[in-house]
This record gives C-alpha cells, structure tokens and sequence, in this order.
C-alpha cells in the first residue's frame, strides 16, 4: 500500500510578501511626502522632529532592554548615529532640491554600492556581473539626468541623494561590523541612532541659523505626513523586514523591496504631478533592474 505524503501550502504570495510589498509601497511614497513636508519647516527642523518621535515612541523598549542586560555594546551604535544623521541630511536637502522620483530611483543605487562596498572590504574579486550591474545602473543614471532636447541635468539634489546612497552602503558595512556578535537589540540599536540624529540635527540646524515656522507647526497636515513616516517608514518597515527575513527567502525580500523606487516615481507622478521622459523612464528602469539583478544575487 502506497502512503502518500502530503506538504503544507507555501502560498507564492502570502502575508510576508504582503507585509514587504507595503513597505516598498511606504518608502516610495516617503520621498514625495518628504518633499509636501518641507513646505511647512526646513530640512534640519524636520529631520529632528521625525526622529525625535521615533526615539520616544522606542524608548519603552530601550528602557526595558537596558534593565534586562541586552545593551552592554550600546556604545557601538553612536558612529552608526552620525553616520545616519550625514545620510539623512542628504537624503532631505537632495528632495528639496530634486524631484521625488528622482530622488527614489537614485537612493536605490545603494544596494549596489553596498555589494561593492562588502566586495572590496572582505578583499574579494569583484565579479563580472557586479562590474555589468555597476555600469548598467551609471548608465541609467545618466539617462535620468536627460531632459528634452538630450540636455544634461545634473542638479544639487540629484548629487546629494547620491551621496545619500554612498552613506547608506557604508552604513550597512559599518553597523554589521560594529554590532556582530555584540550585545545589542535591534531596536534598542534603532532608537539610539533616532537619539543621534535628533541630536545632530538640533545642533546642526541650531548652528546654521534655521529659524522654526511655529506657525506652520499647527498645521496639521504637517503631523499626519510626519506620523506616517515615523509609524509606516520607520517602525512598521522595521518589524516587516525582520518578520520576512525569518519566513521567506532573501531573494523575494530583495524583489519585493527592489519594487522601492517604481512606487516612488508612481506616487510622484500621482501626488506631485511629476512626470519622467520616455529615454527617463528607460534609465530608471535601467536602475531598478540593476539593483534587483545584484539584489537577488547576493
């Protein structure tokens, strides 16, 4: 008598999927709220509101985690702070100063430069299909920056969310030298580095002269787009990643989460009314495909 042995339904798109698809659906979204938010304070003014409400809101846990031994490393999270507080000055100013969905398709050039960075670091050989990718995505780059008439524009904005992509590769590279092996929750990691940007931007921002609109505080559109950043793009894409990571492979994390910048340039064109070239839309598409092929790789 033959036994047949059956096996649990693994859906193709479950919950998980579901949970990661939404956050590339929240952060595409951050940059054309980022950009709506600006409108009301400037670029410091907002960076330590956001992640001033981001520390207090982890700071049950970061308490909680402290009386129960699990921080002794949180010394380590300080330079990871101030890394991120360089990452999101950039990351702001260059949305202030480009379009949204240019700011969403550059800042995913970061998962590149975050291979090539753990490449060179661990003094590997760069392979040959992260060399294509590289050129591939530069070229995309370039094709972004071509408006009508094949002109070339290469904006303030456009540099410094580039700059933003450099930090966040060596911020990957440096929080996973620093923390591994260390005693240090992720959260707890998560609401130090919210402390140093908060700090970083109240000092920076105190030294260069920016005056808070405490007019424009009371508005409460201002509120509802912070909140939403603070809870989806912060804290829920938090637990989401980690919830995935442990239940479903990386290369659908890497797929679903390289969707980023599709959502962006999309919310841009629906919110703000921007609008992308057909030889634009090929550059970006350039990048997205790039950053998906090195992302499902690793």
């Amino acid at each position: 008598m033959t036994t047949l042995t059956t096996h649990p339904y693994r859906p193709l798109f479950g919950w998980t999927e579901c949970m990661l698809l939404l956050v590339a659906i929240f952060w595409g979204t951050s940059y054309g709220l980022t950009k709506d938010a600006l409108m009301y304070v400037g670029v410091f003014s907002f960076i330590g509101i956001r992640f001033g409400l981001t520390f207090l809101m982890l700071l049950p846990v970061l308490v909680r985690d402290f009386k129960q031994g699990k921080n002794q490393d949180w010394l380590r999270a300080l330079p990871t702070g101030l890394v991120l507080s360089g990452i999101f000055v950039c990351e702001v100013s260059g949305v202030l100063y480009t379009s949204a969905t240019n700011a969403a398709v550059l800042i995913s050039l970061s998962m590149i430069l975050t291979a090539l960075a753990e490449t060179l670091i661990n003094r590997s050989r760069v392979s040959g299909s992260l060399w294509l990718m590289g050129m591939l995505s530069c070229l995309g780059v370039l094709l972004l920056s071509l408006h009508s008439g094949f002109n070339l524009s290469f904006n303030l904005g456009d540099g410094l969310i580039l700059l933003a992509a450099v930090g966040r590769a060596i911020m990957v590279t440096l929080t996973k030298r620093l923390t591994h092996n260390r005693s240090i929750t992720m959260l707890s990691l998560t609401a130090i580095q919210s402390l140093m940007v908060m700090l970083m931007a109240i000092i920076v921002g105190w030294g260069s002269g920016e005056s808070i609109a405490w007019s424009s505080l009371s508005q409460p559109a201002f509120w509802l787009i912070t909140l939403y950043l603070v809870l989806m793009c912060t804290l829920f894409a938090f637990f989401a990643q980690n919830l995935a990571i442990s239940r479903t492979s990386p290369t659908r994390v890497a797929l679903l989460m390289g969707s980023e910048p599709l959502f962006g340039a999309l919310f841009a064109m629906l919110w703000l009314g921007e609008s992308l070239s057909l030889i634009q839309w090929l550059g970006a598409l350039l990048i997205i495909a790039s950053v998906m092929r090195v992302s499902t790789s690793r």
